[in-house]
């Protein structure tokens, strides 16, 4: 028997005996790692095959380490990759002794005679170096949750931190052939003409969908104004629309209101009903009667609410991949983005605008990873306040960082000139604007730009098509049976002069 493996250890107390060979070491494949340093150094297509697979730290033997850094600087220079080379990188980088000198090189070399399969043999050591991080990831986690003096919420962000770098650091997509991606662009165009050219999740508002084709997968939709204009009840109208109308799961994270005050407002826009009654319950009988029937459909929809408050960029990722996976959610809102934080991981460091540039940068590849549209509300900054003339909001205003618009793939903004106190659209007709409010597109990678006017109701906390009026509303109650034409005249004091409402604070 080998000497290393006679070892053993007796427990005078039990007299078990514990050889060497029962413990464990971390997993590893040396001889793998040998076979692709020296194919790497005798073909030049086993460097192509694999310097975007591997990093030096994914070695196990620290001298293979070296050896890679070495490998990688010469190809980082356009400099040949050979058994000379190397040797004189390693040289410069007072490395080669370290390794064993030309003579381990030397016997790189000789291990293999081409680069054949040498991808696979990569991503076998890449598999055991994630073996070995976990490993290490789960040996800190276990020491620190003995720590009383740790916070267990910054725990898990740590933990969910460092498992999520493993993920992007080493988990790589590699390129498509131009036939494969032709085909599946050919498949999503036949889906669509069989879905009278939506391609996304339907927003519910006729004209904002024309210009969209819906909500497109993989996008972040930023949507920004100023505190009041009704950025919530605007992507709360959406989320009903898509839920109850067109029958997909929707997922809120809402970060400023409660979970509760979000479904009361979404009553209020299902039933009818104003968001003051419901508040105080003073309902009259025919009221009663119309929130039972109507709040059915919503208690039926697909909609999900997390109200987790200061949600980091991490934890937004978990949580919206299980809703995904679990509840096949079609699209993502998040109310509202500068509420988020990015982590632990940049706490200490970085102002406010670096760590909102994380944070977009962060939605913007979830939403690439989830294949959903990301919809993040955002604030704008005062400069629109202290403009002068009808204080239309511009890019420029996006609030705390640039990489907002650079990340966004459509960037739009709600504009209500009632708020500052105008009467009249700015246009040529200079048309009424009272309970009216504009969806301005004001970036769309994918398709043009356009002023969408849509009615607002304010004490409802809604947004409708503006060609859905009083009467369409109305109507519709009638038809299910929620008020009939005895207590009209209630009924209309309770729906009122939808058109002149006040508005309500958002």
């Amino acid at each position: 028997m080998d000497s290393a493996r006679s070892l053993s250890y007796k427990n005078k107390g039990k007299g078990t005996i514990i050889n060497l060979e029962q413990g464990k070491i971390p997993p590893q494949a040396i001889d793998l790692e040998e076979a692709v340093l020296g194919a790497m150094m005798i073909d030049k297509k086993g460097v192509d095959d694999v310097i975007d697979i591997l990093h030096a730290e994914a070695f196990y033997k620290p001298a293979h380490q070296f050896i890679y850094e070495a490998i990688f600087r010469l190809f980082e220079n356009s400099e040949p990759i050979d058994l000379l080379t190397v040797s004189n990188q390693l040289k410069k980088d007072e490395k080669l002794e370290a390794i064993g000198g030309d003579f381990y090189l030397i016997n790189l070399s000789q291990k293999v005679s081409s680069a054949a399969h040498i991808e696979f043999h990569a991503r076998i050591i890449l598999q055991k170096y994630i073996q070995r991080k976990l490993i290490s990831i789960s040996s800190e986690i276990i020491t620190n949750s003995y720590d009383e003096t740790m916070d267990v919420f910054d725990l898990l962000d740590e933990a969910e931190t460092k498992l999520f770098d493993i993920t992007q650091g080493n988990l790589k997509k590699s390129s498509e052939a131009a036939h494969n991606l032709v085909t599946q662009a050919l498949k999503k165009i036949e889906e669509i003409s069989n879905q009278e050219g939506m391609s996304g999740v339907p927003s519910g508002f006729s004209k904002l969908d024309q210009l969209t084709s819906g909500w497109q997968p993989s996008d972040l939709v930023i949507l920004a104004a100023r505190p009041g204009m009704g950025k919530t009840a605007f992507v709360m109208s959406m989320a009903k629309n898509m839920a109850i109308d067109f029958d997909m799961a929707v997922a809120i994270f809402s970060l400023e209101m409660s979970s509760v005050q979000l479904i009361t407002r979404m009553i209020s826009s299902e039933t009818g009903i104003s968001s003051e009654k419901l508040r105080k319950g003073n309902l009259e009988t025919y009221e009663w009667e119309a929130l039972n029937v109507k709040v059915k459909k919503l208690s039926d929809a697909p909609i999900f609410i997390d109200d987790t408050p200061s949600l980091s960029v991490f934890d937004l990722r978990a949580k919206a991949r299980r809703l995904v996976s679990q509840h096949n959610v079609k699209a993502v809102i998040i109310d509202y983005l500068q509420l988020m934080t990015a982590g632990s991981s940049t706490k200490s460091s970085g102002n406010r605008e670096q760590e909102i540039s994380t944070i977009s940068r962060n939605l913007k590849a979830l939403a690439k990873e989830l294949n959903v549209p990301v919809i993040a509300l955002s604030q704008l900054s005062r400069a629109v306040e202290t403009r002068g003339g009808s204080k239309r909001p511009l890019l420029s205003d996006l609030r705390e960082s640039g990489a907002i618009e650079q990340d966004a793939d459509i960037v739009s903004f709600i504009y209500r000139p009632e708020y500052y106190g105008l009467t009249e659209w700015d246009d040529d007709e200079r048309t009424p604007c009272d309970g009216q409010a504009e969806f301005i597109v004001a970036k769309h990678r994918n398709g043009g730009l356009e002023n969408i006017r849509m009615k607002f109701i304010g004490r409802l906390a809604k947004f409708a098509n503006l060609d859905e009026g009083f009467e369409t509303e109305f109507q519709s109650s009638m038809n299910a049976g929620q008020i009939s034409p005895d207590n009209f005249t209630s009924a209309n004091d309770a729906f009122g002069h939808l058109e002149k409402d006040d508005d309500v604070p958002f």
